[in-house]
């Protein structure tokens, strides 16, 4: 009977040891999904990627892309998508797949065989003086027979003749205060750039009968008072040269302007031209300071006030309208001769992808605009070239099995985003629902560097702690022993309630590039970088060869960032989150920084809007509740992410979360919100005129209710708050429990 009870006790652990083993290589060697599923951002991978970004390589991608003028649509245009898409087609370091789209767009440009003319004529029609038509030479590069003159694209044709008056920037506020002093009906009015944009300054000067329209940049604002190109502008320095012109799209809305909501297919239906919303309806056309300075200090009138005043040695004069007895010029006209045209152009987007191993159909966007007004080495190669260094690192990585990401990662480099955003603006019209419902984010890195002094960001607050993760990991350029993210603090910085003093982010409330669309159409969260300047060394307001002919690679590599090393900061920095959010089993978003800015606006709002409204019966509380609710409900999210070993959870659980990340911008889409604002659906960053760092569609509503005093007005009022409140809290039940 023993002999049994030990044969059987002998049998029994063998068999469990069998078992044993049987479950662990059983498990071991299951199905491949079960590690690729759990798989997390590699750290190792994010040095090795940031290791491989070259600043010498970005700087001959930046050769190469500013060869030839590349306006939307010309031959240059053209060469250099093909450029592009062969890069991204290579067999050794190109992507997994790489396309054209291609979008038939309305473009307007000059002609050129009769270019636009800016005259000064006495009363019998002879020729006093001729604005410059095309900007002075100093290097081969200005010759180039591709160069197209400085012009106003969407400025109608017209040859209106006037005596001039100067309105300063062109603002609602400018026209309005000098029409109390001068009759401007059949005036031309002179602006400066900056105050409002460059179609508004013909917009706005409409209804007071002005017939015409100059625009020019003030030294003050872009060359901190310097004029002379003998010894102090380009190609001296890196400021604006007397004759250069700031080129320009002048309409105001993003996308191409005859299909509105639709994307440009060649066989989609167009609205008649003259239906076009948005765009100058009188002439306009740009033209240098050294033409400004002869134009405006010959100006009578009444001296303008201290604020209107620029940076030429004379007194800045509304005008009489006209100019002064006194002047060469007295009884004299300015007369516009604008020959524009529109014309319907086919538009490329060059597009590629990684595919993702595990989340295929989860994109990460990362783009740029191609085009540029002449030869554009900041605005946009600037971007391409980082671009291009970025696929190429992470194409050889993807072609030698080295690496594949989490998620799909989608490039874009888009058409005739000078002319008004349209080839990404075309993109989220024609893939809506695709993009809509699988876009996890989108970088956007146009002008990668402004400047070599210090790093910039904008986006939603989300994105804010991958960001400072990114940017601590990278070093900053020149300097020794510090980071980005230390030499960015120490530039901009603010004090959070949750994290103490962090670096200062900006928030993407207009449409300054490719972002537009994504964020205020589709409501995806999203990016822009760049490394930028000093605000305590120069005032310009951008950097003063945007949009000229002097914006060339020998301006780049000589003025903004010698030996390309800003460039390779925000191509490790741009990668580095790029790698993050297609890698990272939970997504690197973080909802409660959200929470902390819809507070912060919460509390701009109640302190200068909450007794005004109280008078009139509109309560504040339902949008402090709202955001009450938002506040816990991301705490609760956060907690349930802190708390849960993810890594180990059913994978439904992870993409459940992600999902709720990844969708949390769209819950603040509204269609109806803003009807008077084409393709503006965001209520929290939508673009406002109050200049109230908070909610844009309140700030504007009151802004026009008080001036108004009409009791409809605060009813707009009290609607907005009504909708604001129930996107806010609509926005806090997606980050909740499913029930």
């Amino acid at each position: 009977m023993g002999k049994v009870v030990l044969i059987s006790i002998a049998c029994g652990t063998v068999a469990l040891a069998a078992g044993l083993l049987i479950g662990h290589f059983g498990i071991s060697s299951g199905p491949s999904w079960v590690k690729d599923v759990a798989k997390d951002v590699e750290e190792s991978f994010v040095e090795k990627f940031m290791s491989e970004i070259d600043n010498i390589r970005i700087q001959e991608n930046l050769k190469e892309l500013t060869k030839v003028p590349h306006l939307a649509t010309t031959a240059g245009d053209e060469q250099t998508a093909r450029f592009i898409l062969e890069r991204w087609q290579d067999p050794q370091n190109g992507l997994d797949q790489a396309w054209t789209e291609e979008f038939m767009v309305y473009l307007s440009f000059p002609d050129r065989s009769n270019l636009n003319k800016v005259t000064v004529v006495s009363p019998l029609d002879a020729v006093l003086h001729t604005a410059r038509e095309k900007e002075k030479t100093y290097t081969s590069d200005q010759d180039d027979p591709d160069v197209v003159q400085p012009y106003a694209a969407y400025s109608p044709a017209g040859h209106p003749k006037g005596k001039l008056v100067y309105a300063n920037q062109g603002k609602p506020t400018d026209y309005e205060r000098l029409n109390q002093t001068v009759d401007l009906r059949g005036t031309i009015a002179i602006t400066r750039y900056g105050g409002a944009g460059r179609g508004a300054k013909a917009i706005n000067a409409a209804p007071y009968g002005v017939i015409g329209v100059l625009v020019y940049t003030d030294p003050l604002d872009i060359n901190d008072g310097l004029m002379s190109d003998s010894n102090e502008t380009y190609p001296h320095s890196w400021y604006l040269p007397p004759s250069g012109v700031e080129r320009g799209s002048f309409k105001t809305h993003y996308g191409d302007p005859l299909t509105p909501y639709l994307a440009a297919k060649e066989e989609t239906y167009r609205i008649p031209t003259e239906n076009i919303t948005g765009i100058p309806p009188i002439p306009i056309q740009p033209i240098g300071f050294e033409d400004a300075y002869r134009l405006i200090c010959e100006l009578g009138g009444d001296e303008a006030p201290p604020e209107w005043q620029g940076a030429f040695n004379c007194s800045y004069n509304y005008g009489g309208p006209g100019f002064k007895p006194t002047s060469v010029f007295a009884n004299s006209d300015v007369k516009l001769d604008i020959f524009n045209h529109g014309k319907l152009k086919n538009s490329s987007n060059v597009m590629g992808v990684i595919r993702g191993s595990v989340e295929p159909d989860r994109y990460i966007i990362y783009g740029n605009h191609r085009d540029s007004w002449v030869h554009g080495a900041i605005d946009p190669s600037s971007g391409t070239a980082v671009m291009m260094e970025v696929t190429r690192v992470l194409g050889r990585m993807v072609k030698q099995g080295k690496w594949r990401p989490r998620r799909s990662i989608i490039f874009g480099s888009w058409g005739a985003e000078e002319f008004g955003l349209i080839g990404s603006a075309e993109y989220t019209e024609q893939y809506f629902t695709k993009l809509s419902e699988r876009t996890v984010a989108y970088i956007n890195v146009d002008i990668a560097v402004f400047a070599n002094d210090t790093f910039r960001a904008s986006g939603m607050p989300s994105l804010q702690s991958v960001i400072f993760k990114a940017t601590k990991q990278v070093d900053a350029p020149g300097l020794e022993s510090m980071s980005v993210y230390d030499n960015w603090f120490q530039y901009s910085n603010r004090v959070s309630p949750a994290h103490g003093p962090i670096p200062k982010m900006g928030y993407l409330s207009g449409a300054g590039s490719d972002y537009a669309a994504f964020v205020h159409y589709l409501g995806i969260t999203s990016l822009d970088m760049s490394y930028t300047y000093d605000k305590n060394k120069t005032k310009a307001r951008i950097y003063p060869a945007y949009h000229t002919a002097y914006d060339t690679f020998d301006y780049a590599s000589r003025f903004i960032d010698p030996g390309f090393v800003s460039h390779q900061a925000i191509a490790k920095t741009s990668g580095n989150i790029l790698v993050r959010l297609a890698d990272s089993l939970v997504l690197p978003l973080n909802s409660s920084d959200y929470a902390e800015t819809l507070e912060s606006y919460l509390n701009t709002a109640v302190n200068l809007y909450q007794n005004q409204l109280q008078m009139r019966n509109i309560s504040m509380e339902p949008l402090k509740r709202a955001v009450l609710t938002f506040r816990s409900a991301s705490a609760q999210l956060d907690r349930l992410i802190l708390d849960s070993d993810l890594a180990n959870e059913t994978p439904l659980k992870v993409r459940r979360i992600n999902d709720q990340l990844m969708l949390l911008d769209r819950a603040f889409l509204d269609p109806l919100a803003f009807p008077h604002k084409y393709a503006f659906r965001h209520l929290i960053w939508a673009s406002s005129s109050a200049g109230q760092p908070t909610f844009p569609g309140l700030a504007d509503a009151y802004a026009n209710a008080d001036s108004s005093g009409q009791s409809s007005d605060w009813d707009k009022v009290h609607h907005h708050l009504s909708v604001l409140s129930q996107a806010i809290e609509g926005a806090a039940n997606t980050l909740a429990d499913v029930i």
